[in-house]
């Protein structure tokens, strides 16, 4: 499997100013966040996980699958024996060291393999296997002596393509004769040339003018169309027109594959428009308890006193691994300099570094490296460190109106007590507001949050430890 056109490519770098004290910020701090940076948090979360991820995610949520046609049987599969795939494919699976369906992908791949192929909208997370099941999908159905465009993988970002490429690329290896080839800005071709290779993975704008205005891509010999990240793709309008532009031109016999990790209604309205007639796969929540985690929280009347009660806690949470989170951006570096300062080893992720920066820092974090990770809600989606055991809120979670942020809440401090062990979070309060935001968390989770004097820490370390 070789891929073409990607040496004249750069990624994209995030520009940020620093500040006169060499800090990086960005001025738009409490700003709410346009639609496009919005897309781009999505996005960078996205590549961020897959960038973090050294193996699927063993995940205890249950599939529920709604079929098209719910007197079919269902099948679902145990082992990739059972799915006939040609000898070339099998390897390429194995040598990836998939040694058996992941909960997905016994559901969906029978689906997908069907004859003849059925269509599909799949809920599912970074980390469940689904990019590999879908190139098993794309892969199954290319006729490798058929030199033109046959499936076609649309991705909201460049990166994000890059990385569904390199799926691609380990899959086919052992096939010689699929080529791959990314449409996407920069990727300059020739005018009125055909395109040779039979897999096509890219942006939805440059996709849509090599099937249109170029004609690099004749859509009507398009066997498998496959739309990605459809949640990150839809916070771009014009991501989403594209999207339904490019499916319009699609023969009707062409398989339509779509996933989300999110289903909110904007999504499900255009996962409809875009899968005619779909089976659907979705995952049950797993209900998150607070019932392992320890909750306290430290009474203080500023910003300052915040700090020096950080500082007092410090000694008896540095046993275990802490994640302290911030409202913003700003106040995230600044508690991390400050910290530094003190001559804490801390480390700080933000939202102004690249995503490969950001996953050298959590990869350091999760070696043990640094033991206390200060970040932002944004940055700290989606990513597991087992051995967090501590969380401390410096800034109480709320939304852009000021209220109790609960589901983010439950999500910063849920990472503690995961895998039976007991956690421990520390809410800072500098205010009567602060105060009122705690007690109707308090009354949310209907859980009672005990005061903690900081010079009174043996509690504390009993349960870091």
């Amino acid at each position: 499997m070789k891929a073409r056109g990607l040496s004249n490519l750069n990624l994209k770098e995030e520009r940020v100013k620093p500040d006169t004290n060499g800090t990086v910020v960005k001025s738009s701090e409490n700003v709410e966040k346009t639609d496009e940076e919005e897309k781009e948090d999505r996005a960078a979360q996205s590549l961020l996980n897959k960038l973090i991820r050294n193996n699927l995610v063993d995940n205890t949520n249950q599939v529920e699958v709604l079929q098209r046609d719910p007197n079919s049987p269902l099948y679902s599969v145990k082992s990739f024996e059972e799915l006939r795939l040609k000898p070339q494919l099998l390897q390429g699976v194995y040598a990836m060291g998939f040694n058996r369906p992941s909960k997905i992908q016994e559901n969906a791949l029978p689906m997908m393999l069907a004859e003849p192929p059925q269509n599909l909208i799949a809920q599912s997370q970074s980390g469940t296997g689904k990019t590999a099941a879908f190139v098993l999908a794309m892969l199954s159905q290319v006729e490798p002596l058929n030199r033109y465009p046959q499936c076609l993988c649309l991705s909201p970002t460049y990166e994000l393509a890059l990385q569904t490429g390199k799926v691609i690329e380990q899959m086919g290896r052992f096939y010689p004769e699929l080529k791959l080839a990314y449409a996407v800005r920069g990727n300059k071709l020739e005018r009125g040339q055909k395109i040779s290779e039979q897999i096509v993975i890219g942006t939805p704008g440059t996709v849509l003018d090599w099937c249109s205005k170029l004609k690099f891509i004749d859509p009507k010999k398009i066997k498998v169309f496959v739309l990605d990240e459809a949640d990150v793709m839809i916070a771009t309008q014009g991501h989403q027109d594209q999207s339904i532009r490019i499916q319009r031109m699609l023969p009707k016999a062409c398989q339509m594959l779509l996933f989300s990790a999110t289903f909110e209604d904007s999504v499900w309205r255009f996962a409809r428009k875009v899968v005619p007639d779909p089976n659907i796969i979705k995952l049950k929540r797993e209900e998150e308890t607070l019932d392992t985690i320890k909750q306290y929280y430290v009474m203080c009347n500023n910003r300052d006193e915040k700090f020096q009660a950080l500082c007092n806690l410090y000694g008896a949470i540095t046993i275990a691994q802490a994640m302290i989170f911030c409202h913003t951006r700003k106040t995230a570096g600044w508690l991390a300099a400050e910290l530094s300062k003190e001559g804490h080893q801390v480390a700080l992720l933000s939202g102004e570094m690249m995503v490969e920066q950001r996953a050298a820092v959590i990869e350091r974090f999760r070696e043990g490296k640094e033991k206390v990770l200060v970040t932002t809600n944004v940055c700290a989606r989606g990513i597991d460190v087992e051995q967090v055991s501590v969380v401390i809120n410096f800034d109480l979670p709320v939304d852009k109106d000021g209220n109790p942020d609960n589901e983010t809440y439950l999500h910063r401090i849920g990472r503690t007590g995961r895998f039976g062990k007991r956690g421990l979070a520390v809410n800072m309060v500098d205010s009567k507001h602060s105060m009122n935001i705690l007690k109707r968390i308090e009354e949310h989770f209907n859980k009672k949050i005990d005061r903690l004097d900081t010079d009174d820490l043996d509690e504390i370390e009993k349960i870091a430890n």
